[in-house]
């Protein structure tokens, strides 16, 4: 139901998500923050309290003073804490002393200070070192420094010489009395939304991606009769124009075929009638002319129909051996007396992909007897091949076949001898129906370059053709991605 949304719906919607989670974040933060700003005010005034009810022994409410006894004050006076008795095991023991005048050493209107924690020990150098001068701020800002941890520390006090007192104010500064903090499941929320969105959006593009990925592929190695995808209501109108854009480009292929198919059917009947009505012919030059006008007639219509075909794109793809296939068509001529040969390729290195064996890309050496697999059309690919054999047995004297490939590309190289066209002609000849200079010591309709060329772009490749020792060089690029 998603997936068939409009884009504008989809996009609205994806904002006003979006609009909401950040509201929420915002209060849930704020919140969060005034709770806590709150709370550690609340302790720095206690603990100021504190420091000025530790002279009349008069405690604050939430917070509570023992007095230190037995061998504890003993312990206490040589800062011995972690030996004293009802204190939280482990010990970790903070000191600090907080005085009126720090230059005068016999100044005693200070106040020195234990913390004991079963967690942490505090860093109270900044407290020290403060702005606040007076002893009571500074024990307002210990107290605020308790509060900001998750602890439930005892605080030992001995304030002008006197007696040590135990103070307990857990109910202000301990791990319990914190508020509530909400920012760090605000955050997680936020950042789940925006994986969340970020996943929608990258579905959404990814679905035309993956539409005009397979469209562009369709000239390459075929497709279904229609597609089918999931995404917005415009893609979906997109995939419906294009069905029936295939369609209708399918079948006006189709009956084009079906017409000269018709047509080629229709002409062997008077082209045999003709070939008889020739026999009766006496003068021999004048038959010969005449069954070779019948002969180009009906080699013309055929060519037209296997180039039709060959763009009707229709034999299905599957995985092959290119070079078992070079091997048996150059068999094929050599057993019937064609000067054609394959020559062995060198060892040759080619490049490779990462993959989740080989996490970054290398270089391999391949031999030339590693059999060179690819997904292709294997009849397609026989026509093209042999255009380009009889290509050069008809312009030079032999034609030599070589194969090489790595991992993005195989070419088939076909080179013909003692031709005397050159690369350029050749280029020229790939138009239908172009044919070169000696056309009438040659067979053929000027198509079979113009076949070659079009298998070679179903296969994601192309033809090229350059100048080599003795004559011409076709390549033939396939694509194996």
């Amino acid at each position: 139901m998603l997936g068939r949304l409009r884009l504008r719906t989809l996009s609205t919607g994806w904002v006003v998500v979006a609009l909401l989670v950040g509201i929420v974040f915002s209060a849930l933060w704020f919140q969060s923050d005034k709770a806590w700003r709150e709370h550690l005010n609340r302790a720095f005034e206690v603990g100021v309290e504190t420091f000025f009810a530790l002279e009349n022994g008069d405690s604050p409410k939430g917070v509570t003073f023992t007095f230190v006894e037995g061998r504890d004050i003993q312990h206490a006076d040589l800062g011995r804490f972690e030996r004293m008795n009802d204190i939280p095991r482990p010990a970790y023991v903070t000191q600090l002393s907080f005085l009126e005048n720090i230059e005068d050493p016999t100044d005693t209107t200070g106040i020195k200070i234990a913390v004991l924690s079963d967690r942490l020990q505090y860093k109270v150098a900044e407290i020290s070192a403060g702005t606040h001068n007076s002893p009571a701020l500074k024990f307002g800002d210990l107290t605020r420094l308790l509060a900001t941890y998750c602890s439930d520390p005892l605080i030992f006090a001995n304030q002008h010489g006197d007696a040590w007192v135990r103070i307990d104010g857990t109910e202000i500064w301990g791990c319990d009395s914190a508020p509530r903090d909400y920012r760090l499941g605000a955050a997680l929320i936020v950042v789940l939304t925006l994986a969340v969105l970020v996943t929608q959006i990258g579905n959404t593009t990814e679905s035309f991606a993956v539409f005009s990925k397979k469209l562009r592929e369709r000239n390459l190695m075929g497709g279904p009769d229609s597609y089918d995808t999931s995404g917005p209501q415009e893609l979906n109108e997109i995939v419906q124009s294009v069905n029936a854009y295939l369609e209708a480009e399918r079948s006006q292929l189709s009956k084009r075929a079906v017409v000269l198919s018709g047509v080629s059917h229709d002409l062997g009947t008077p082209a045999a009638r003709l070939r008889l009505r020739a026999e009766l012919i006496d003068d021999p030059e004048i038959r010969g002319k005449f069954e070779t006008d019948i002969d180009q007639m009906t080699g013309i219509i055929e060519s037209v129909l296997t180039f039709t075909q060959s763009e009707l794109n229709s034999e299905t793809p599957r995985n092959l051996s290119l070079t078992s296939l070079v091997e048996a068509l150059v068999a094929d001529y050599q057993d019937t007396g064609q000067q054609v040969s394959l020559i062995a390729t060198d060892p040759f290195e080619t490049k490779t992909d990462r993959s989740v064996f080989a996490p970054r890309a290398g270089v391999i050496s391949m031999s030339e007897a590693s059999k060179i697999l690819m997904y292709a059309r294997p009849i397609a690919l026989r026509r093209a091949i042999s255009n380009l054999i009889d290509n050069a047995l008809k312009y030079g004297r032999r034609a030599t076949v070589s194969i090489e490939a790595d991992s993005h590309w195989a070419i088939v190289t076909v080179e013909d001898e003692g031709s005397e066209s050159s690369a350029s002609e050749m280029e020229r000849l790939m138009e239908p129906f172009e044919r070169g200079d000696n056309t009438q010591n040659v067979s053929g309709f000027g198509l079979g370059l113009t076949i070659v060329a079009t298998v070679a772009r179903q296969h994601g490749g192309k033809v090229e053709f350059e100048d080599g020792n003795g004559g011409v060089r076709a390549r033939l690029w396939l694509g194996r991605s």
